[in-house]
C-alpha cells in the first residue's frame, strides 16, 4: 500500500515545505512516512531552485514521536524503525541548504528530535515540545541527547529529559529553544514570509556557515549510535512494556526498574 498521501511536498519562492500528514496519530512517524520524508528531503538539498526546507505537521500537530500503534500492529522490530527515524535526522543535519522546523502544536519523542535537528525551530502560540520518551520508560533516540545540551545548556536539557514535560512557546523562545514565536492564525503565512526571505540569502555562504559551525561540534553519528544501544536494551526491559501498557491503559506507570 502506498503511504506517500501521508507525506505532501510543495514548493514556493525557493522553500520547499515537507509536511507529515497522519491526522489519526497526530503525525505519529512510521517507517514509510519517515522514509518518503528522507528521500524529499535529498531531493530538495540536489534542486537548485530549493533554497531553504521548511518540516511541519498537519492539522495542529507536528510530530507525536514514534506511532507505537502502527509498529505493534505491523510488527516492526524496534531497531528498523530506529534506523528509518535516525536516518532522517542525520539528513537534516547534513543539508547543506538552511532547515527550519514550523512547529504548530506537539512536538513530542521523536518529533522533538526532528525539530531539535533543523537549524532553526519556528513555533505557533500554540506550539509544545518535549522529550516525552521517559513516560514509557525510554531514552531520546533522534540525537536530543546530543542537540538538546547545546541549544538550551546542560541543565535545561537534563531536566527536559528527566521531566518529560512540554515547553511552552513563551518558555521555549526565552530559553532559546524557538528562535520565533507567531500567531497560530497566521502561522503558515509567517513562516513561508521568513523562510522565503532567508531564501534569497547566499546559498554558499549559508552552507560554508553551516559547515564551520557543525564542525566545532563533532561527534553527532557517535550520540546516534549510543542512543540506538541504549534504546534497544530498554526496548528488552519490563519497565518499557509497563510504561506501554500503562500508556493505553491511561493510568500512571509503575516502573521497577527491571
Amino acid at each position: 500500500m502506498s503511504h506517500e498521501h501521508e507525506v505532501h511536498a510543495r514548493q514556493q519562492d525557493g522553500v520547499l515545505w515537507i509536511t507529515l500528514d497522519r491526522p489519526d496519530s497526530r503525525n505519529g512517524l512510521t517507517i514509510p512516512a519517515a522514509d518518503r520524508m528522507t528521500d524529499l528531503l535529498t531531493a530538495g538539498v540536489g534542486d537548485p531552485d530549493v533554497r531553504v526546507i521548511v518540516v511541519t505537521g498537519a492539522g495542529g500537530a507536528f510530530c507525536s514521536g514514534a506511532d507505537i500503534k502502527y509498529a505493534t500492529l505491523n510488527n516492526i522490530p524496534p531497531d528498523a524503525g530506529l534506523a528509518a527515524f535516525q536516518r532522517f535526522v542525520r539528513a537534516l543535519r547534513a543539508s547543506p541548504k538552511p532547515t527550519l522546523a514550523a512547529i504548530d502544536g506537539a512536538a513530542a519523542g521523536f518529533g522533538a528530535d526532528i525539530a531539535l535537528a533543523c537549524d532553526l525551530r519556528l513555533a505557533s502560540d500554540r506550539a509544545r515540545l518535549g522529550q516525552r520518551f521517559v513516560g514509557i520508560g525510554l531514552m531520546p533516540d533522534g540525537g536530543s541527547t546530543w542537540l538538546l545540551p547545546r541549544i538550551v545548556g546542560l541543565g535545561r536539557a537534563l531536566e527536559m529529559i528527566y521531566s518529560g514535560r512540554m515547553i511552552d512557546p513563551q518558555e521555549g523562545e526565552r530559553i532559546g529553544l524557538f528562535n520565533l514565536t507567531f500567531p497560530a492564525d497566521a502561522f503558515t503565512e509567517r513562516v513561508q514570509a521568513y523562510a522565503a526571505t532567508l531564501a534569497l540569502g547566499p546559498p554558499l555562504a549559508f552552507a560554508e556557515a553551516k559547515r564551520a559551525v557543525h564542525a566545532t561540534y563533532s561527534d553527532f553519528d557517535d550520540a546516534l549510535q549510543r542512543e540506538a544501544e541504549g534504546q534497544l536494551r530498554l526496548l528488552a526491559s519490563q519497565d518499557f512494556a509497563e510504561g506501554v501498557q500503562a500508556f493505553i491503559a491511561k493510568r500512571p506507570p509503575s516502573f521497577q526498574g527491571r
